[in-house]
């Protein structure tokens, strides 16, 4: 079917409101909008699908959440009775529709016979992965577009141990949607009947406390907090997101007494009014809690995404000025933080482990091979991290005490299996409180790790590739690295080659190929001659595909004259 038949099909449909037909009907005489929104579905993916909010089959809207709900739930029914009778969590973030999608995903599944549990109001993402660990469920949903602009909304999909979906089940969700009718194969029920029905059980603040006491646990030290809590002073912005509740009543209670929250930004909006985006990896973002701390003489400043899954934080250097401190700054602050704290208690585990991706800073190998602790690479994505700790611990190989990716996410303790902004923040404080009673800042303790554990500089470049054609492109440059093999980047020689596509590593001198552990992602990596190395990965998410540079060096002015010459040779592979 042609995109301009599947248009006519749309409007045609009783299944859309007189608005919804209104709104394609604007469109009639604009082809290439009509092409943009029904040349294909959205693709489902492992991360289930994110798109820009209008009526269309390429979009995000409540027929295409309708659609993918029923192909889920055909998924879960054929997992059997039992599995069906376990149910599935929904949450939901703060952005426009995200309610009223939420509500949708209940209404298809209770059609199907399979009963929901839904949050009474928006929630942090971690917290429906606690939801699904907690209370036995089969699957969950999770309606957000975590930090995308305003007019994107997504639906991410979770399995029974909590975290996104593995990618078998992604791939028959897939394969459901393809054969089902947008429309015609929908099962639907009246929510409020589903509520009467008992298909639908809502979730509000005793799961809320369930959590907390969980998150409460991952402090090591409230002794030092307690110590500093009369002069130490925190910003916080949840950028008009999920954290606005949770994450102020965590901090309460390790004990902070001074955190100030960003007033603008306490304000539920889908909108996201006071930001360009709202992207705690965007400096720009924190431009209302810099004001606020400066007139507060706050010594930190942390916000987290509108879904309250990741968080970025801000700090004094060594004038006095707030600077952003990178995830991988950040990461590594953590992990050192949570290990010396853990020895310091007496409660780092036997076999402790930690886990990073593939593309994250290698600084974070040498902390955990100076400290005793072992460290794995998984594939970007939580996903990945949680299917590693899984079998380290059932095979009592490891016990993880900390997971982490560049992209400002971080996993800490048993109860959930995603990224969690919430006890992130919890951990990151009480880590802020510790440095503050030595009399440092966090940027101070940046500087000791690194004099500590050798110099190190990352930067990441995104090579966008947007329009229609912008997935060939794409795959036209994974195909053509794959094709010409590089045996130098920016006149230094490639000395390693891996390909996480087929899972072998090839040195470049010998020609010998080895096998790896990791296969089955479209990734490429090459180990330089000089030290560095470099990943190129196309977004599972966006229409980019993203190179890392992971240097290493006898200074700070040697990792960035190296981060600086890969990424002029990066820019050249954008076509």
């Amino acid at each position: 079917m042609s995109y301009r038949e599947t248009y006519e099909k749309w409007l045609a449909s009783p299944a859309l409101s007189e608005e919804e037909k209104a709104e394609l009907k604007a469109i009639a005489n604009d082809d290439k909008e009509i092409e943009s929104r029904f040349f294909a579905p959205l693709e489902f993916g492992t991360a289930g699908l994110r798109g820009t909010m209008c009526v269309g089959l390429h979009q995000m809207n409540r027929h295409v959440i309708r659609h993918a709900t029923q192909a889920f739930a055909e998924v879960i029914l054929a997992e059997g009775p039992e599995a069906v009778k376990k149910g599935v969590a929904v949450c939901h973030d703060c952005r426009n529709h995200s309610r009223e999608y939420a509500e949708e995903v209940c209404s298809v599944m209770a059609a199907n016979g399979i009963p929901t549990r839904i949050f009474e109001d928006l929630r942090p993402t971690p917290e429906v992965s606690f939801a699904i660990r907690e209370y036995g469920c089969i699957a969950g949903v999770n309606v957000t577009a975590s930090h995308n602009p305003k007019e994107y909304n997504g639906y991410k999909v979770y399995w029974a141990d909590g975290a996104q979906l593995p990618p078998h089940h992604a791939a028959a969700i897939a394969e459901r949607m393809e054969k089902n009718d947008v429309f015609d194969s929908v099962k639907r029920m009246d929510f409020e009947e589903a509520k009467k029905a008992g298909l639908i059980t809502i979730m509000g603040a005793e799961t809320d406390e369930k959590f907390l006491e969980n998150v409460m646990g991952q402090a090591t030290d409230k002794a030092v907090v307690a110590r500093v809590a009369d002069k130490f002073k925190m910003v916080y912005t949840p950028f008009h997101g999920c954290g606005h509740k949770l994450i102020p009543e965590a901090l309460k209670r390790l004990g902070m007494k001074h955190v100030i929250c960003v007033p603008e930004q306490m304000v539920l909006d889908g909108n996201f009014p006071t930001v360009a985006s709202p992207n705690p990896e965007n400096p720009e973002g924190f431009a209302l809690a810099v004001e606020l701390a400066k007139k507060e003489g706050a010594d930190f400043i942390l916000g987290s995404d509108p879904d309250a899954d990741r968080i970025g934080i801000m700090v004094r250097d060594s004038k006095g000025d707030y600077i952003t401190i990178s995830g991988n700054q950040t990461g590594v602050l953590l992990l050192d933080y949570v290990i010396g704290a853990k020895k310091r208690m007496g409660t780092l585990p036997e076999k402790a482990t930690a886990l990073k991706t593939i593309v994250t800073t290698e600084m974070a190998r040498k902390v955990c091979e100076v400290n005793g602790v072992q460290m794995f690479d998984t594939f970007t994505g939580f996903k990945f991290m949680a299917e590693k700790k899984n079998a380290l611990e059932a095979a009592g190989e490891g016990k993880v005490i900390f997971s982490y990716e560049e992209s400002y996410g971080y996993m800490m303790g048993d109860y959930v299996r995603d990224k969690d902004a919430v006890t992130a923040t919890l951990v990151a404080t009480e880590m802020a409180a510790y440095y503050y009673d030595r009399g440092m800042t966090l940027y101070d303790a940046l500087q000791e790790l690194y004099a500590k554990y050798g110099d190190y500089a990352e930067k990441t470049l995104n090579l966008v590739m947007p329009g229609l054609d912008g997935l060939q492109k794409m795959a036209q440059l994974m195909k053509d690295l794959r094709e010409n093999p590089l045996t130098e980047i920016a006149g230094v020689p490639v000395t390693v080659r891996k390909d996480y596509k087929d899972g072998t590593e090839e040195d470049v001198a010998t020609g010998k190929k080895t096998q790896m552990e990791l296969k089955g992602s479209n990734v490429l990596k090459y180990k330089l001659a000089d030290g560095t190395d470099l990943v190129v990965r196309p977004s599972g998410t966006e229409p980019k595909v993203k190179v890392y540079i992971l240097a290493s060096g006898e200074s700070k002015a040697e990792c960035a004259e190296k981060a600086e010459k890969y990424a002029a040779w990066a820019e050249t592979l954008k076509r």
